[in-house]
């Protein structure tokens, strides 16, 4: 095992020192959480899923010219990814009504919604991530207006371009969260590009036909077969690791 600096650690992911300047180590885990940690467990085999389904999707992206942090896929849990300043807001596009927009309007989940339906979260668990405008985010100094309407540019070419993608695999792309942050070069020039990761942690993926959930509800909902859903989305893609889901433990951590 490596020996490197710990950055950070999230509910699904740690952030080590990356092997150049200006780079992190992004470790993929298997524990799962729901309702803002209050529900905690464990996915076998899941970092080493969305490992591979975040790379595939962040490649894609990369290919329509959507700029991102990842760099390369490192291993079966790791990826390299470029240091970026993370903009602590949750940016969730909606196609159909599903989860708490269902409970907070009393629509039925399963609805298409008349137009994609862009929201935003103030990143803060202790708050547990309240929903904010945009008012918010730029009195607040979280984003600039100019950065808000590069991040709601990406985001619904995002969702154009994720919903055409699923679809063709038979899948339907309910919701799912996007993070964004901030990348400077050499110049100290800045612009946006999308971070963290897409995989079922941070979608809603129902079956087209269906409507079976093949994503982190499962868990949420204590519907079971969360492992198998993860699976199935990463078969339709075509990309179902080599070796097993447990081949590699993490990276030692210096002291």
């Amino acid at each position: 095992m490596s020996r490197r600096r710990q950055i950070y650690e999230g509910k699904a992911k740690v952030l080590f020192e990356g092997p150049e300047p200006g780079t992190l180590v992004q470790y993929f885990k298997d524990d799962a959480t729901a309702f803002n940690n209050k529900k905690k467990g464990t996915i076998t085999g899941k970092g080493v899923l969305n490992n591979r389904i975040s790379e595939f999707v962040m490649l894609r992206l990369g290919e329509i010219g959507i700029p991102t942090h990842f760099v390369r896929r490192l291993n079966m849990r790791e990826q390299l990814v470029r240091e970026v300043e993370i903009i602590p807001i949750e940016v969730v596009i909606r196609n159909v009504a599903a989860g708490s927009i269902s409970q907070r309007l009393g629509i039925a989940e399963g609805t298409p919604l008349p137009r994609s339906i862009v929201e935003y979260f103030y990143k803060n668990d202790e708050l547990n991530d309240p929903m904010v405008s945009e008012e918010h985010i730029t009195a607040f100094g979280w984003a600039t207006p100019p950065e808000l309407d590069e991040i709601m540019a990406l985001a619904l070419r995002i969702n154009d371009f994720l919903c055409g993608l699923f679809l063709g695999i038979g899948i339907k792309l309910i919701d799912f969260k996007l993070e964004f942050g901030r990348l400077y070069d050499d110049q100290d020039q800045m612009r946006i590009v999308l971070a963290d990761e897409i995989s079922p942690d941070n979608c809603r993926l129902w079956d087209l036909h269906t409507l079976e959930k093949m994503d982190k509800d499962r868990f949420r909902r204590g519907l079971g077969g969360e492992a198998e859903a993860y699976q199935e989305v990463a078969r339709r893609l075509g990309i179902l690791p080599e070796s097993g889901p447990t081949d590699m433990k993490g990276p030692e951590v210096m002291q």
